[in-house]
């Protein structure tokens, strides 16, 4: 019974054992005083939220880290310390009460959550005292992270919700995303203390799925709003406006936006905006690019005509196939259209 949703989720064929003793058992406990935390992803957002992670948790808390860069989680380790690396995703699962992910793509967050769910060979020397919570903060499809809910409830190994965020790398680093999420009432409170950690702001939108739908609903009018922001700044420096003072009139009138008022697309005018670093490092045109396609391909398989999104992901496309553009910031769809720099 257990052994379809598995199969529907991540392909293939599911070990039977899910239906059996082993499944209804679950994971088992153990009874110990301190908290077990696991992170796999350790990207340019994952790096940095793991880091305030480790800095917020106890001491005596445990933080097993996981990456498909062993190099990375050295890095990590050498830099943060009191982490423990292994080798498989399945160890984290095995180990931590606590799981975060944070993955490029949906088919990554298939293969990993296939990983730690299958009932085989469960490890009778590593156990946890609690219900794991799996807390997905990859940006993935709504189809794909409703699928991997349910696998993860028809295996009986922990709980899981969708927490995608905003911010940015900056965001990451200062601690300051915001946490769009999607999961049953009982379980938000668990979920924002852990997500507190990383974030100003925890916000449950609804029920499994919706924190999904959140983001990309944001990224994809962060998406057309940075372009009509590149094109606006664009249009008043060519009429000879002065950018900073044309930014800081937008920025207290009706055309303010974050694209305007943080990640401004003309250098000078915000110190820490890309833009000013020769618009690196930050949200890449690629990840935009990823979003859009999200976005759209939800929006139709939910029949909403969109009517500027697919004219947005032809731009991106563009700026990402310019050699002078490529794997920028996605704010350099300003120099792409010819903006004075």
């Amino acid at each position: 019974m257990a052994a379809a949703p598995l199969k529907q989720a991540f392909g293939g064929t599911s070990s039977s054992r899910l239906a059996g003793p082993a499944s209804r058992r679950s994971f088992a406990t153990r009874s110990r005083l301190d908290a077990s935390y696991g992170f796999i992803g350790l990207g340019q957002m994952g790096y940095p939220m793991a880091r305030n992670l480790r800095k917020k948790i106890s001491e005596s808390d445990s933080l097993y880290i996981q990456d498909v860069n062993p190099a990375v989680c050295e890095q990590f380790k050498k830099e943060v310390g009191n982490v423990e690396i292994v080798e498989s995703v399945r160890q984290v699962a095995e180990n931590a009460e606590t799981i975060l992910t944070v993955l490029p793509q949906p088919y990554h967050v298939q293969s990993v959550f296939r990983e730690m769910l299958k009932p085989d060979n469960l490890s009778e020397t590593t156990r946890v005292k609690t219900e794991r919570l799996f807390i997905d903060c990859s940006t993935i499809d709504p189809k794909t992270s409703a699928g991997v809910a349910n696998a993860t409830a028809s295996a009986r190994q922990g709980r899981f919700v969708d927490a995608p965020m905003s911010g940015g790398a900056v965001g990451a680093a200062a601690g300051r995303l915001t946490f769009m999420v999607g999961a049953q009432p009982e379980l938000f409170p668990r979920v924002e203390a852990v997500l507190k950690m990383m974030g100003k702001r925890v916000l449950l939108l609804g029920p499994p799925t919706s924190g999904i739908k959140s983001k990309l609903v944001n990224n994809y009018l962060l998406a057309i709003n940075n372009i009509a922001t590149c094109e606006a700044m664009h249009m008043g420096t060519k009429w000879g406006l002065d950018a900073k003072q044309l930014a800081e009139m937008i920025n207290t009138a009706t055309g303010k936006c974050w694209p305007s008022e943080v990640n401004n697309p003309v250098p000078g005018v915000v110190e820490s905006a890309p833009s000013n670093r020769d618009y690196q490092p930050g949200f890449g045109t690629t990840l935009m690019l990823k979003d859009l396609d999200l976005a759209l391909q939800a929006a139709a398989e939910a029949k909403i005509v969109t009517q500027l999104g697919v004219h947005a992901k032809e731009l991106y496309a563009a700026v990402q196939a310019d050699e002078r553009c490529k794997d920028r910031d996605f704010s350099v769809v300003y120099r792409y259209i010819g903006g004075k720099e």
